[in-house]
């Protein structure tokens, strides 16, 4: 196992490139069982989640080819419905989205039960229920069973919510269902978009990208391409955070900056700004790190919703910002029940946080914070922990770092670049 050992109290400056989006790449990853043509991935990053996903393709029999760099080449020319290994399948929520291409290549699919995150219940009740409108038949007990012997057929879906991995499953067994298929209520988040420009530029027809009723309309085949993944703003506002907590100054490099205006908007009330110059963002050291109260002096809630409302994978990174913010807010992630319960490890670096209830917290700043001995339990929240151990006085040691590595390429040399003082060592 390895961990973090950080050396709080220093700025962070220079320059960096975030990585490819990891929400985009393990659906476009697993698009590609769709064609027996191959296909050309750019941009895909180097974290344990998409190594995983590749290991769940291989052994479909899809083979994958490293051409350099952050490039792969991808041919599901022979698609086999194998049993998928349950522990991979359980380390990644992404394996569920296997489950709209396998159906319409193969007919069948038998896969374990998802994992991920433990950040509450996740729900697979929307990805069942849109395979079944598209004419899929279902099992679920100790694993899901999908089969479609005859093909599927194109439907008119109303998801009973927002879900984007059911949005994705949804989009990728449609795009060669025979038929027109009207997705209502769909996600809408940058990564769903993406999937849907890259099943296009396979030549799926995809109508209304970026709104909650998309128009698909079945086509036959697909053919191979290439395509680039967009850069992951998450990883984008994380480093944000951690130049504003380390009262920094830093540029990010192709940024992705369409996708950041009501971030931007959120951030501003706790005091966080940025300027956006083309397609780099630029952070200055002179941050307010003050929160802007509603009318009234009322205390501002910041609450996360669906795209393009505050996404629920930036709330814990907001939370650590908070803490060095002049002023009270409250945050409320109605999504997820165990999203909150990170906060008490920043509550035993000297944060002054009131866990209102599971969704609920009440965040008082500016605190001092202090090192302290750490434990990461999921992605966003072990980047969180990192962010406050790069701005607390004296040592921090994060264990269980696989979490991080999960989701973030490279995170200690990215940091080291910036002038942290960071170092992965075996425990």
């Amino acid at each position: 196992m390895e961990q973090f050992i950080i050396e709080g109290g220093h700025p962070l400056h220079g320059e960096m490139t975030p990585s490819g989006n990891k929400n985009a790449a393990l659906p476009l990853l697993a698009a590609c069982l769709l064609t027996d043509e191959p296909v050309i991935l750019h941009n895909v990053p180097h974290i344990r989640d998409v190594s995983d996903m590749r290991h769940l393709l291989q052994s479909l029999g899809v083979e994958l080819e490293n051409l350099g760099g952050n490039s792969w080449r991808i041919i599901a020319r022979t698609v086999r419905p194998a049993d998928l290994d349950p522990v991979l399948c359980r380390r990644i929520r992404a394996s569920i989205l296997l489950a709209g291409p396998m159906t319409v290549r193969t007919g069948e699919l038998r896969l374990p039960p998802p994992g991920g995150d433990v950040i509450g219940r996740r729900r697979l009740d929307t990805h069942i229920l849109a395979l079944r409108a598209l004419g899929a038949e279902v099992n679920y007990g100790r694993r899901l069973e999908f089969l479609a012997p005859n093909g599927l057929y194109g439907a008119d879906i109303l998801l009973d919510e927002a879900s984007v991995t059911a949005t994705e499953n949804a989009i990728m067994a449609a795009v060669c269902a025979k038929g027109e298929t009207i997705i209502r209520n769909a996600a809408s988040e940058p990564h769903v978009q993406e999937l849907c420009h890259f099943l296009n530029h396979l030549g799926a027809q995809i109508e209304n990208i970026g709104s909650n009723v998309l128009h698909i309309h079945g086509v036959e085949r697909l053919h191979g391409g290439e395509f680039t993944v967009g850069p992951d703003y998450l990883e984008v506002v994380s480093y944000i955070g951690a130049a504003a907590v380390t009262r920094g100054k830093i540029r990010i490099r192709r940024a992705g900056v369409k996708y950041l205006e009501m971030i931007a908007q959120v951030f501003r009330r706790l005091g966080v700004i940025w300027e956006v110059e083309g397609e780099d963002i630029f952070v200055p050291c002179d941050q307010p790190l003050e929160v802007v109260y509603d009318l009234g002096g009322a205390i501002p809630e910041i609450k996360t919703n669906v795209w393009p409302a505050f996404p629920t994978d930036l709330m814990s990174i907001a939370i650590t910002v908070a803490t060095q913010a002049r002023g009270s807010v409250l945050f409320h992630d109605w999504m997820y029940s165990g999203r909150m319960y990170f906060t008490d490890k920043l509550v035993s670096m000297g944060a002054r946080i009131i866990l209102c209830d599971p969704y609920r917290c009440l965040v008082q700043g500016p605190s001092p914070l202090f090192g302290e001995s750490l434990e990461s339990p999921d992605i966003r929240a072990g980047m969180a922990l990192l962010l406050a151990a790069l701005s607390a006085e004296g040592r921090s040691v994060i264990r269980n770092i696989g979490q991080i590595d999960r989701g973030y390429e490279r995170v200690d040399e990215k940091l080291r670049a910036l002038g942290a003082q960071i170092e992965r060592v075996q425990e």
